[in-house]
Protein backbone atom coordinates (compact mmCIF):
# COMPACT_ATOMS: atom_id res chain seq x y z
CA UNK A 1 0.00 0.00 0.00
CA UNK A 2 2.79 2.03 0.60
CA UNK A 3 4.51 1.83 -3.03
CA UNK A 4 0.79 2.44 -4.17
CA UNK A 5 0.55 5.66 -1.74
CA UNK A 6 4.05 7.29 -2.95
CA UNK A 7 4.62 6.13 -6.87
CA UNK A 8 0.35 7.18 -7.97
CA UNK A 9 -1.55 8.85 -4.83
CA UNK A 10 0.95 11.36 -3.69
CA UNK A 11 2.02 12.16 -6.89
CA UNK A 12 -1.63 13.04 -8.34
CA UNK A 13 -2.16 14.90 -4.77
CA UNK A 14 0.37 16.96 -5.59
CA UNK A 15 -0.39 18.08 -9.30
CA UNK A 16 -4.04 18.38 -8.58
CA UNK A 17 -3.73 20.88 -5.49
CA UNK A 18 -0.69 22.58 -6.22
CA UNK A 19 -1.45 23.51 -9.62
CA UNK A 20 -5.60 23.47 -9.78
CA UNK A 21 -7.88 23.08 -7.11
CA UNK A 22 -6.34 25.61 -4.62
CA UNK A 23 -6.96 28.15 -7.29
CA UNK A 24 -10.34 27.50 -8.65
CA UNK A 25 -11.87 26.48 -4.89
CA UNK A 26 -10.96 30.30 -4.40
CA UNK A 27 -11.80 31.75 -7.51
CA UNK A 28 -15.14 30.14 -7.93
CA UNK A 29 -15.45 31.24 -4.42
CA UNK A 30 -15.04 35.19 -5.15
CA UNK A 31 -16.87 35.20 -8.47
CA UNK A 32 -19.99 33.86 -6.57
CA UNK A 33 -19.23 36.15 -3.93
CA UNK A 34 -19.05 39.23 -5.88
CA UNK A 35 -21.90 37.94 -8.50
CA UNK A 36 -24.40 37.51 -4.57
CA UNK A 37 -22.69 40.74 -3.75
CA UNK A 38 -21.41 38.70 -0.46
CA UNK A 39 -24.99 37.21 0.23
CA UNK A 40 -22.87 35.19 3.30
CA UNK A 41 -22.38 38.94 5.11
CA UNK A 42 -25.47 40.57 4.15
CA UNK A 43 -27.71 37.71 4.84
CA UNK A 44 -26.39 36.35 7.64
CA UNK A 45 -28.42 37.18 10.19
CA UNK A 46 -31.43 35.57 7.85
CA UNK A 47 -29.69 32.68 8.10
CA UNK A 48 -29.92 32.02 11.26
CA UNK A 49 -33.14 32.79 11.36
CA UNK A 50 -33.63 30.22 8.82
CA UNK A 51 -32.16 27.36 10.69
CA UNK A 52 -34.34 28.59 14.11
CA UNK A 53 -37.63 28.30 11.86
CA UNK A 54 -36.95 25.15 9.47
CA UNK A 55 -37.93 22.65 12.27
CA UNK A 56 -41.19 21.87 10.57
CA UNK A 57 -43.33 22.29 7.31
CA UNK A 58 -41.84 19.03 5.98
CA UNK A 59 -45.27 17.38 6.38
CA UNK A 60 -44.03 14.15 6.43
CA UNK A 61 -41.06 14.66 4.35
CA UNK A 62 -37.45 15.86 6.05
CA UNK A 63 -37.73 19.11 7.41
CA UNK A 64 -35.32 21.97 6.21
CA UNK A 65 -33.52 21.97 9.81
CA UNK A 66 -33.27 17.88 9.29
CA UNK A 67 -31.55 18.35 6.13
CA UNK A 68 -28.97 20.67 7.51
CA UNK A 69 -28.75 18.59 10.73
CA UNK A 70 -27.26 15.49 7.99
CA UNK A 71 -25.13 18.17 5.90
CA UNK A 72 -23.73 18.96 9.43
CA UNK A 73 -22.96 15.60 10.66
CA UNK A 74 -20.65 15.21 7.62
CA UNK A 75 -18.88 18.58 7.49
CA UNK A 76 -18.57 18.33 11.61
CA UNK A 77 -16.63 15.38 12.14
CA UNK A 78 -12.38 14.13 11.68
CA UNK A 79 -12.19 17.44 9.36
CA UNK A 80 -13.05 19.34 12.65
CA UNK A 81 -11.07 17.65 15.06
CA UNK A 82 -8.15 15.02 13.37
CA UNK A 83 -8.11 17.69 9.81
CA UNK A 84 -7.36 20.61 11.84
CA UNK A 85 -4.49 18.78 13.75
CA UNK A 86 -2.78 17.47 10.44
CA UNK A 87 -3.69 20.73 9.01
CA UNK A 88 -1.04 22.24 11.67
CA UNK A 89 1.55 19.78 11.79
CA UNK A 90 2.12 20.21 8.07
CA UNK A 91 0.79 23.82 7.38
CA UNK A 92 1.57 25.31 10.36
CA UNK A 93 -0.50 27.79 12.60
CA UNK A 94 -0.68 29.52 9.02
CA UNK A 95 -2.93 26.72 7.90
CA UNK A 96 -6.03 27.87 10.00
CA UNK A 97 -5.84 31.39 8.27
CA UNK A 98 -6.35 29.51 4.95
CA UNK A 99 -8.72 27.84 6.19
CA UNK A 100 -10.98 30.49 7.52
CA UNK A 101 -10.53 32.03 3.79
CA UNK A 102 -11.80 29.05 2.33
CA UNK A 103 -14.37 28.74 4.51
CA UNK A 104 -15.81 33.08 4.25
CA UNK A 105 -15.58 33.07 0.20
CA UNK A 106 -16.97 29.23 -0.02
CA UNK A 107 -20.14 30.24 1.76
CA UNK A 108 -21.30 31.94 -1.18
CA UNK A 109 -20.06 28.78 -2.85
CA UNK A 110 -22.39 26.44 -0.74
CA UNK A 111 -25.28 28.53 -1.02
CA UNK A 112 -24.97 28.18 -4.75
CA UNK A 113 -24.93 24.90 -5.20
CA UNK A 114 -27.51 23.42 -2.71
CA UNK A 115 -29.92 26.21 -4.28
CA UNK A 116 -29.07 24.11 -7.82
CA UNK A 117 -29.78 20.78 -6.06
CA UNK A 118 -33.23 22.19 -4.76
CA UNK A 119 -34.16 24.07 -7.88
CA UNK A 120 -33.39 20.41 -9.87
CA UNK A 121 -34.54 18.08 -7.27
CA UNK A 122 -36.79 15.22 -8.07
CA UNK A 123 -39.20 13.55 -5.84
CA UNK A 124 -38.54 9.62 -4.27
CA UNK A 125 -40.63 7.00 -3.62
CA UNK A 126 -40.46 6.94 -0.33
CA UNK A 127 -42.08 10.70 -0.17
CA UNK A 128 -38.66 12.71 0.27
CA UNK A 129 -36.41 14.22 -2.66
CA UNK A 130 -33.18 13.39 -4.06
CA UNK A 131 -30.82 15.98 -5.70
CA UNK A 132 -27.62 17.27 -5.76
CA UNK A 133 -24.91 17.62 -8.76
CA UNK A 134 -26.17 14.50 -10.86
CA UNK A 135 -29.07 15.58 -10.50
CA UNK A 136 -28.41 19.00 -11.96
CA UNK A 137 -25.43 18.24 -13.99
CA UNK A 138 -28.38 15.94 -16.03
CA UNK A 139 -31.60 18.25 -15.81
CA UNK A 140 -29.30 21.49 -15.85
CA UNK A 141 -26.35 21.07 -18.41
CA UNK A 142 -28.46 18.34 -20.52
CA UNK A 143 -25.57 15.59 -19.25
CA UNK A 144 -26.23 12.02 -18.26
CA UNK A 145 -22.24 11.26 -18.51
CA UNK A 146 -21.53 14.10 -16.84
CA UNK A 147 -23.90 13.20 -13.92
CA UNK A 148 -22.88 9.57 -14.05
CA UNK A 149 -19.39 10.56 -13.64
CA UNK A 150 -20.19 12.99 -10.30
CA UNK A 151 -22.13 10.18 -9.00
CA UNK A 152 -19.44 7.55 -9.40
CA UNK A 153 -17.01 9.85 -7.90
CA UNK A 154 -19.18 10.80 -4.88
CA UNK A 155 -19.68 7.32 -4.14
CA UNK A 156 -16.06 6.27 -4.03
CA UNK A 157 -15.47 9.33 -1.88
CA UNK A 158 -18.11 9.65 0.44
CA UNK A 159 -19.24 5.73 0.54
CA UNK A 160 -15.63 4.04 0.67
CA UNK A 161 -12.51 6.86 1.19
CA UNK A 162 -14.09 9.36 3.43
CA UNK A 163 -15.37 6.26 5.72
CA UNK A 164 -12.68 4.48 5.82
CA UNK A 165 -10.90 8.31 7.32
CA UNK A 166 -13.26 8.37 10.12
CA UNK A 167 -12.66 4.70 10.98
CA UNK A 168 -9.17 5.56 11.42
CA UNK A 169 -9.81 8.83 13.34
CA UNK A 170 -11.71 6.11 16.02
CA UNK A 171 -9.09 3.59 15.84
CA UNK A 172 -6.44 6.43 16.73
CA UNK A 173 -7.93 7.87 20.12
CA UNK A 174 -8.82 4.42 21.09
CA UNK A 175 -5.57 2.93 20.25
CA UNK A 176 -3.58 5.80 21.95
CA UNK A 177 -5.86 6.97 24.90
CA UNK A 178 -7.27 4.03 25.93
CA UNK A 179 -4.70 0.86 24.15
CA UNK A 180 -7.94 -0.71 22.37
CA UNK A 181 -6.39 -2.93 19.36
CA UNK A 182 -6.93 -1.74 15.97
CA UNK A 183 -8.90 -5.12 15.45
CA UNK A 184 -11.70 -4.83 18.03
CA UNK A 185 -12.39 -1.51 16.78
CA UNK A 186 -12.79 -2.43 12.99
CA UNK A 187 -15.26 -5.13 14.49
CA UNK A 188 -17.38 -2.30 17.11
CA UNK A 189 -17.44 -0.02 14.09
CA UNK A 190 -18.85 -2.95 11.75
CA UNK A 191 -21.52 -3.87 14.02
CA UNK A 192 -22.52 -0.20 14.86
CA UNK A 193 -22.79 0.91 10.74
CA UNK A 194 -24.37 -1.92 9.73
CA UNK A 195 -28.00 -1.41 11.14
CA UNK A 196 -28.11 2.44 10.10
CA UNK A 197 -26.24 1.89 6.60
CA UNK A 198 -29.02 -0.67 6.19
CA UNK A 199 -31.86 1.64 7.56
CA UNK A 200 -32.18 4.15 5.12
CA UNK A 201 -32.32 8.28 4.70
CA UNK A 202 -34.99 8.88 7.20
CA UNK A 203 -33.19 6.95 9.98
CA UNK A 204 -30.41 9.01 9.25
CA UNK A 205 -31.83 12.68 9.19
CA UNK A 206 -33.38 11.75 12.11
CA UNK A 207 -29.75 10.41 14.16
CA UNK A 208 -28.08 13.39 12.73
CA UNK A 209 -30.72 15.68 13.34
CA UNK A 210 -30.32 14.90 17.29
CA UNK A 211 -26.66 13.77 17.46
CA UNK A 212 -25.39 16.72 14.83
CA UNK A 213 -26.08 19.96 16.83
CA UNK A 214 -25.37 18.11 20.64
CA UNK A 215 -21.60 16.94 19.45
CA UNK A 216 -20.93 20.22 18.54
CA UNK A 217 -22.42 21.91 22.01
CA UNK A 218 -20.33 19.78 24.42
CA UNK A 219 -17.48 20.01 22.38
CA UNK A 220 -17.35 24.12 21.97
CA UNK A 221 -18.41 24.07 25.55
CA UNK A 222 -14.34 22.33 26.19
CA UNK A 223 -12.85 24.42 23.94
CA UNK A 224 -14.45 27.81 25.58
CA UNK A 225 -13.06 26.01 28.98
CA UNK A 226 -9.81 26.02 26.95
CA UNK A 227 -9.68 29.21 25.91
CA UNK A 228 -10.80 30.70 28.91
CA UNK A 229 -7.83 29.31 30.85
CA UNK A 230 -5.66 30.71 28.53
CA UNK A 231 -7.29 34.50 27.97
CA UNK A 232 -4.40 35.86 28.04
CA UNK A 233 -2.47 34.41 25.54
CA UNK A 234 -5.54 34.65 22.74
CA UNK A 235 -4.25 37.20 21.37
CA UNK A 236 -0.27 35.60 20.72
CA UNK A 237 -2.15 33.03 19.04
CA UNK A 238 -4.27 34.99 16.69
CA UNK A 239 -1.16 36.64 15.32
CA UNK A 240 0.90 33.43 15.47
CA UNK A 241 -1.69 32.12 13.36
CA UNK A 242 -2.11 35.49 10.70
CA UNK A 243 1.73 35.93 10.49
CA UNK A 244 2.40 32.12 9.95
CA UNK A 245 0.17 32.51 7.05
CA UNK A 246 1.90 34.82 5.50
CA UNK A 247 5.45 33.20 6.66
CA UNK A 248 6.47 35.41 9.29
CA UNK A 249 7.24 34.55 13.02
CA UNK A 250 8.83 31.13 14.91
CA UNK A 251 5.85 28.86 13.70
CA UNK A 252 6.43 29.62 9.94
CA UNK A 253 10.62 28.87 10.48
CA UNK A 254 9.55 25.01 11.69
CA UNK A 255 7.62 24.21 8.04
CA UNK A 256 8.67 23.52 4.60
CA UNK A 257 7.16 25.33 2.37
CA UNK A 258 6.51 28.45 4.15
CA UNK A 259 3.30 30.11 2.67
CA UNK A 260 2.79 27.37 -0.08
CA UNK A 261 2.73 25.09 2.81
CA UNK A 262 -0.01 26.76 4.77
CA UNK A 263 -2.36 27.50 1.75
CA UNK A 264 -2.35 23.94 0.65
CA UNK A 265 -2.59 22.37 4.00
CA UNK A 266 -5.33 24.68 4.77
CA UNK A 267 -7.43 24.41 1.74
CA UNK A 268 -6.66 20.94 2.07
CA UNK A 269 -8.12 20.61 5.31
CA UNK A 270 -10.59 23.51 4.93
CA UNK A 271 -12.42 21.53 1.88
CA UNK A 272 -12.64 18.29 3.87
CA UNK A 273 -14.08 20.33 6.85
CA UNK A 274 -16.60 21.84 5.51
CA UNK A 275 -16.77 20.75 1.46
CA UNK A 276 -17.94 24.26 0.36
CA UNK A 277 -17.72 23.41 -3.62
CA UNK A 278 -17.32 19.53 -3.05
CA UNK A 279 -20.80 18.72 -4.06
CA UNK A 280 -21.53 16.96 -1.22
CA UNK A 281 -23.70 18.99 0.71
CA UNK A 282 -26.31 19.56 -1.71
CA UNK A 283 -27.47 15.87 -1.53
CA UNK A 284 -28.55 16.76 1.74
CA UNK A 285 -29.99 19.87 0.81
CA UNK A 286 -32.17 18.45 -2.08
CA UNK A 287 -34.20 16.41 0.14
CA UNK A 288 -35.34 19.45 2.51
CA UNK A 289 -38.61 20.23 1.52
CA UNK A 290 -39.38 23.91 1.70
CA UNK A 291 -41.15 26.84 -0.25
CA UNK A 292 -37.94 28.38 -1.59
CA UNK A 293 -34.89 26.95 -2.90
CA UNK A 294 -32.99 29.55 -1.34
CA UNK A 295 -33.75 28.44 1.92
CA UNK A 296 -31.87 25.68 1.91
CA UNK A 297 -29.18 27.34 0.63
CA UNK A 298 -29.31 29.81 3.16
CA UNK A 299 -28.95 27.02 5.87
CA UNK A 300 -26.41 24.90 4.10
CA UNK A 301 -23.97 28.26 4.15
CA UNK A 302 -24.79 28.15 8.00
CA UNK A 303 -23.13 25.31 8.04
CA UNK A 304 -19.78 26.02 5.96
CA UNK A 305 -19.24 28.95 9.12
CA UNK A 306 -20.55 26.48 12.14
CA UNK A 307 -18.22 24.07 11.02
CA UNK A 308 -15.05 25.92 10.11
CA UNK A 309 -14.74 29.35 11.71
CA UNK A 310 -16.46 28.04 14.97
CA UNK A 311 -15.43 24.01 15.54
CA UNK A 312 -12.33 23.95 13.44
CA UNK A 313 -11.27 27.44 15.35
CA UNK A 314 -11.99 25.63 18.35
CA UNK A 315 -10.09 23.22 17.88
CA UNK A 316 -7.19 25.21 16.50
CA UNK A 317 -6.94 27.13 20.14
CA UNK A 318 -6.91 23.53 21.83
CA UNK A 319 -4.02 22.92 20.04
CA UNK A 320 -1.96 25.93 20.09
CA UNK A 321 -2.68 26.75 23.60
CA UNK A 322 -1.28 23.81 24.65
CA UNK A 323 2.08 25.12 23.30
CA UNK A 324 5.70 23.30 22.09
CA UNK A 325 4.92 20.65 25.41
CA UNK A 326 2.43 19.57 23.14
CA UNK A 327 2.76 20.72 19.41
CA UNK A 328 5.30 21.58 16.95
CA UNK A 329 5.00 23.15 13.69
CA UNK A 330 6.40 20.44 11.02
CA UNK A 331 6.68 17.37 13.51
CA UNK A 332 5.03 13.92 12.53
CA UNK A 333 1.53 14.09 11.18
CA UNK A 334 -0.49 13.48 13.76
CA UNK A 335 -4.49 13.51 13.94
CA UNK A 336 -6.75 13.21 16.89
CA UNK A 337 -4.12 12.42 18.98
CA UNK A 338 -2.87 15.59 18.89
CA UNK A 339 -5.93 17.27 19.59
CA UNK A 340 -6.80 14.91 22.47
CA UNK A 341 -3.20 15.57 23.89
CA UNK A 342 -3.41 18.74 24.09
CA UNK A 343 -7.12 18.42 25.73
CA UNK A 344 -5.14 16.35 28.21
CA UNK A 345 -2.11 18.74 28.91
CA UNK A 346 -4.78 21.68 29.42
CA UNK A 347 -7.59 20.04 31.66
CA UNK A 348 -6.20 16.87 32.95
CA UNK A 349 -5.69 13.23 31.46
CA UNK A 350 -9.27 12.74 33.38
CA UNK A 351 -10.78 14.38 30.41
CA UNK A 352 -9.92 11.61 27.72
CA UNK A 353 -12.73 9.83 28.15
CA UNK A 354 -14.74 12.34 27.62
CA UNK A 355 -12.50 13.55 24.46
CA UNK A 356 -12.34 10.09 22.94
CA UNK A 357 -16.59 9.96 23.22
CA UNK A 358 -16.73 13.09 21.32
CA UNK A 359 -14.46 12.16 18.47
CA UNK A 360 -16.31 8.81 18.42
CA UNK A 361 -19.35 10.80 18.04
CA UNK A 362 -18.40 13.36 15.55
CA UNK A 363 -16.17 10.80 13.74
CA UNK A 364 -19.73 8.48 13.53
CA UNK A 365 -22.10 11.10 12.86
CA UNK A 366 -19.81 11.84 9.48
CA UNK A 367 -20.02 7.90 8.64
CA UNK A 368 -24.09 8.14 8.87
CA UNK A 369 -24.02 12.10 6.63
CA UNK A 370 -21.86 9.88 4.30
CA UNK A 371 -23.38 7.29 3.53
CA UNK A 372 -26.57 9.44 3.00
CA UNK A 373 -24.71 11.14 0.61
CA UNK A 374 -23.49 7.99 -1.29
CA UNK A 375 -27.13 6.31 -1.06
CA UNK A 376 -28.64 9.41 -3.08
CA UNK A 377 -26.02 8.89 -5.90
CA UNK A 378 -26.42 4.98 -5.98
CA UNK A 379 -30.38 5.99 -6.69
CA UNK A 380 -29.40 8.42 -8.98
CA UNK A 381 -27.45 5.86 -11.08
CA UNK A 382 -30.75 3.47 -10.21
CA UNK A 383 -28.84 0.50 -8.59
CA UNK A 384 -30.92 -2.18 -8.35
CA UNK A 385 -31.66 -4.25 -5.30
CA UNK A 386 -28.72 -6.47 -5.38
CA UNK A 387 -26.51 -4.03 -6.46
CA UNK A 388 -27.36 -1.22 -3.07
CA UNK A 389 -26.80 -4.97 -1.02
CA UNK A 390 -23.41 -5.59 -2.56
CA UNK A 391 -22.61 -1.62 -2.44
CA UNK A 392 -23.58 -1.37 1.49
CA UNK A 393 -21.95 -4.62 2.56
CA UNK A 394 -18.64 -3.00 0.62
CA UNK A 395 -19.41 0.51 2.84
CA UNK A 396 -19.23 -1.98 5.95
CA UNK A 397 -16.44 -3.71 4.99
CA UNK A 398 -14.10 -0.66 4.85
CA UNK A 399 -15.43 1.06 7.71
CA UNK A 400 -13.84 -1.39 9.10
CA UNK A 401 -10.61 -1.83 6.99
CA UNK A 402 -10.38 1.99 7.80
CA UNK A 403 -9.69 1.36 11.21
CA UNK A 404 -6.42 -1.02 10.11
CA UNK A 405 -4.83 1.29 8.01
CA UNK A 406 -2.35 3.72 8.08
CA UNK A 407 -3.21 7.22 9.12
CA UNK A 408 -1.37 8.89 6.04
CA UNK A 409 -3.13 6.18 3.46
CA UNK A 410 -6.29 6.98 3.95
CA UNK A 411 -5.81 10.88 4.35
CA UNK A 412 -4.02 10.98 0.39
CA UNK A 413 -6.62 8.66 -0.85
CA UNK A 414 -9.61 10.74 0.37
CA UNK A 415 -7.31 14.20 -0.83
CA UNK A 416 -7.51 12.40 -4.28
CA UNK A 417 -10.85 11.36 -4.78
CA UNK A 418 -12.43 14.73 -2.68
CA UNK A 419 -10.40 16.66 -5.63
CA UNK A 420 -11.65 14.87 -8.68
CA UNK A 421 -15.29 15.34 -7.26
CA UNK A 422 -14.59 19.45 -6.71
CA UNK A 423 -12.97 19.98 -9.93
CA UNK A 424 -16.30 18.57 -11.21
CA UNK A 425 -18.79 20.24 -9.36
CA UNK A 426 -17.32 23.97 -9.36
CA UNK A 427 -17.38 23.30 -12.68
CA UNK A 428 -21.09 22.81 -13.32
CA UNK A 429 -22.20 25.44 -11.04
CA UNK A 430 -19.81 27.99 -12.90
CA UNK A 431 -22.23 26.84 -15.90
CA UNK A 432 -25.78 26.50 -14.16
CA UNK A 433 -25.08 29.84 -11.77
CA UNK A 434 -27.37 31.93 -13.42
CA UNK A 435 -30.43 29.37 -12.11
CA UNK A 436 -28.87 30.00 -8.23
CA UNK A 437 -28.38 33.97 -9.07
CA UNK A 438 -31.65 34.25 -10.86
CA UNK A 439 -32.86 32.06 -7.21
CA UNK A 440 -31.56 34.31 -5.13
CA UNK A 441 -33.23 37.44 -6.96
CA UNK A 442 -36.70 36.04 -6.50
CA UNK A 443 -36.11 35.36 -3.27
CA UNK A 444 -34.75 39.07 -1.79
CA UNK A 445 -37.64 40.61 -4.02
CA UNK A 446 -40.25 38.56 -2.08
CA UNK A 447 -38.21 38.81 0.99
CA UNK A 448 -38.21 42.94 1.05
CA UNK A 449 -41.78 43.03 0.47
CA UNK A 450 -42.58 41.20 3.96
CA UNK A 451 -43.25 37.96 2.24
CA UNK A 452 -42.64 34.88 2.42
CA UNK A 453 -41.10 33.55 -0.36
CA UNK A 454 -42.54 30.94 -2.42
CA UNK A 455 -40.89 29.96 -5.70
CA UNK A 456 -42.19 30.28 -9.08
CA UNK A 457 -40.71 27.81 -11.52
CA UNK A 458 -42.60 28.89 -14.18
CA UNK A 459 -43.32 32.82 -15.56
CA UNK A 460 -40.23 33.89 -13.53
CA UNK A 461 -38.21 36.43 -14.98
CA UNK A 462 -35.41 36.07 -12.59
CA UNK A 463 -34.70 32.77 -13.91
CA UNK A 464 -32.84 32.13 -17.10
CA UNK A 465 -35.66 29.35 -18.70
CA UNK A 466 -38.79 27.78 -17.05
CA UNK A 467 -38.72 24.86 -15.08
CA UNK A 468 -40.76 22.48 -16.46
CA UNK A 469 -42.89 19.67 -14.64
CA UNK A 470 -41.95 18.27 -11.38
CA UNK A 471 -41.34 19.33 -8.04
CA UNK A 472 -41.90 22.81 -8.43
CA UNK A 473 -44.87 22.67 -10.54
CA UNK A 474 -46.88 19.98 -8.82
CA UNK A 475 -46.23 17.68 -12.44
CA UNK A 476 -44.97 14.39 -11.53
CA UNK A 477 -42.80 14.25 -14.67
CA UNK A 478 -39.41 15.68 -14.75
CA UNK A 479 -37.93 16.70 -18.14
CA UNK A 480 -34.42 18.00 -18.72
CA UNK A 481 -33.83 21.32 -18.53
CA UNK A 482 -31.71 22.94 -21.57
CA UNK A 483 -28.29 24.45 -20.89
CA UNK A 484 -28.89 28.31 -20.84
CA UNK A 485 -26.96 29.84 -18.50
Amino acid sequence: MDLIQQNLIDPVSDVLWTYVLVYVLLGVGLYFGIRTRFVQVRLFGRMLRQVASSRTGAEGGISSFQAFAVGLASRVGTGNIAGVAIALTLGGPGAIFWMWVVALVGMATALVESTLAQVFKVPAADGTFRGGPAYYIERGLNSRGGGVLFAVLLIFTFGFAFNMVQANTISGVLAEGHGVGEGWTALLLIALTAPVVFGGVRRIARVAEVVAPLMALVYLLLALVVVATNITAMGDVLVQIVTAAFGFGEAAAGITGGIAAALLNGAKRGLFSNEAGMGSAPNAAATATTSHPVKQGLVQSLGVFVDTIVVCSATAFIILSAGPEVYTPGSDVEGATLTQAAVAHELGTGLTPVMTLLVFVFAFSSVLGNYSYAEVNMSYLRARPVSLLVFRTLVVALVGAGAVLELTVVWALADVAMGLMALVNLVAIVLLGKWALGALRDFERQARRGEDPVFRAVGNPDLPADLPGGVWTGEGAEPKVGHRV
